[in-house]
């Protein structure tokens, strides 16, 4: 009878982990927001019932002046050009009319009610107006950063200081997503003719401190959306299959020998590539739309335009994508007004309304919610014929999704300069969306360098009166 021959201490553990290789990579990869819908960590979910499953944020880029939005005053009309009352103005912070001779400018076009509910909304937005029943429109936000990148990343983190995780990955990370085969987070970015465009940084979309699987995924408006998404000459969907399970296998391998937490998202990002080499095509193929569809948007898709990504927008929500942003550069309206409202209203007004009417008529509305709105607002006082960067008052919009439509919201004062009934601090739309997400967001934390962060950091209140 043979003796087994003796093995070392060094082969025995090597043979170990060679047999708890697979189980250790089918569990790394189970965890996934990518590998099964539902939530990307068996130990997040939702806190309590959602009344929303995914937003799709309109982010109109630098800062849309309310007054010609979804802000009337008749009573700047009535004092256009007299001196700024400075009891408004006195100690404030300008962005670049400090020391300047300050005169109210008088809104620039029209407004009028719209709906059953009589809204009043520019009539530069006609289309937009004709949803005005859906819409609940908010005239009373404020922020505190008065520069465009650092008023984006509060917008989008809840923090003016870059490399916390924006709202698309908190609510990734909590909730994972429910589609296997794209990402839970999807940009799509288009530039206006009618303002200045101001850059758009990727940390916008970043997942921060949070893990790396969760931030977001910028696709781009033509041509191919997403690099090297065709399979290159003489290869194959079989061989890349088995290219990706031996990358993960020696991934596995080197996470057994040096655990580094960032392994799970190589390998769900390797696995989700993969799958997007047909999910992808599948989606851009606009080949299933009708005519109508096109006709409503008015648009045929891939050109680049914002209306192009309204319409992906609403494909995206269909195949489960829980966070979608579309951010339309073009709104920095320093100089020339009036005109420039015109070019970037004409842009953005037909596509956002034909989004709304198109997610309404197949059931996706009721789910889905819908923001639009930039970084801050524009001044009550003139910079020659265009306005200044704001941060004490501007408007934004919700819809779908839980918001109780046709209602209007809080007010800035007579003149647009400051929310003076009801304010609402950015703070508390990101409470009010997480909650209607099915998420309490003093409960939505994160641990890091000893501290419990939060997407509100340490105020934010849900606003109640928002909900149906």
């Amino acid at each position: 009878m043979s003796t087994p021959s003796p093995i070392s201490r060094r082969d025995f553990l090597g043979q170990a982990g060679t047999c708890t290789l697979s189980g250790a990579l089918a569990s790394l990869l189970a965890r996934s927001p990518f590998a099964a819908p539902g939530p990307g960590d068996a130990s997040r979910g939702p806190h309590h019932k959602p009344r929303a499953r995914r937003v799709i944020h309109l982010c109109m880029a630098g800062g849309p002046s309310h007054l010609e939005t979804l802000d009337y005053k008749p009573e700047l009309a009535r004092r256009h050009g007299e001196p700024m009352p400075e009891s408004f103005t006195k100690g404030q912070q300008i962005a670049q009319l400090q020391g300047k001779p300050l005169n109210c400018f008088g809104p620039q076009h029209p407004f009028a009610r719209y709906g059953d509910s009589g809204q009043h909304i520019c009539t530069l937005f006609p289309k937009i107006g004709a949803q005005a029943d859906k819409l609940c429109i908010v005239r009373s936000m404020h922020t505190s950063q008065i520069n465009h990148d650092p008023a984006h990343t509060m917008m989008n983190t809840g923090s003016g200081l870059s490399g916390r995780p924006s709202m698309g990955s908190w609510s990734t990370f909590e909730l994972g997503s429910d589609t296997v085969d794209l990402p839970g987070y999807v940009v799509l970015t288009s530039v206006g003719k009618g303002g200045q465009s101001q850059p758009i940084a990727a940390r916008q979309w970043s997942s921060g401190f949070l893990p790396g699987r969760h931030q977001g995924v910028h696709l781009k408006s033509q041509g191919e959306p997403v690099h090297y998404v065709s399979s290159p000459d003489g290869a194959d969907l079989v061989g890349q299959r088995r290219l990706v399970d031996a990358v993960a296998r020696l991934n596995a391998a080197e996470n057994e020998r040096n655990p580094d937490p960032e392994i799970e998202t190589r390998l769900a990002q390797y696995e989700l590539a993969y799958r997007m080499q047909t999910s992808v095509p599948e989606l851009v193929d606009l080949s299933d739309e009708t005519e109508e569809t096109f006709e409503l948007y008015g648009t045929r898709g891939a050109d680049g335009s914002y209306a192009a990504n309204c319409l992906l927008a609403r494909r995206l929500a269909e195949r489960g994508v829980r966070f979608i942003q579309l951010y339309h550069r073009g709104w920095d309206h320093h100089g020339g007004i009036k005109r420039s409202m015109e070019i970037t209203a004409k842009e953005v007004d037909r596509a956002t309304g034909a989004l709304l009417a198109d997610l309404d008529r197949r059931g996706l509305l009721e789910d889905t919610i819908v923001l639009w709105g930039g970084e801050f607002g524009r001044t009550p006082m003139g910079q020659g014929d265009g306005r200044d960067h704001h941060i004490k008052g501007f408007s934004v919009w919700m819809a779908g999704g839980g918001i109780r439509g046709g209602t209007s919201y809080g007010e800035t004062d007579e003149l647009g300069y400051a929310a003076s009934v009801d304010p609402v601090h950015v703070h508390d739309l990101h409470a009010t969306l997480l909650h209607l997400l099915g998420l309490d967001h003093k409960r939505s934390t994160f641990r890091f360098q000893g501290r419990d962060y939060r997407l509100t950091d340490v105020s934010g209140e849900v606003i109640w009166p928002w909900l149906a």
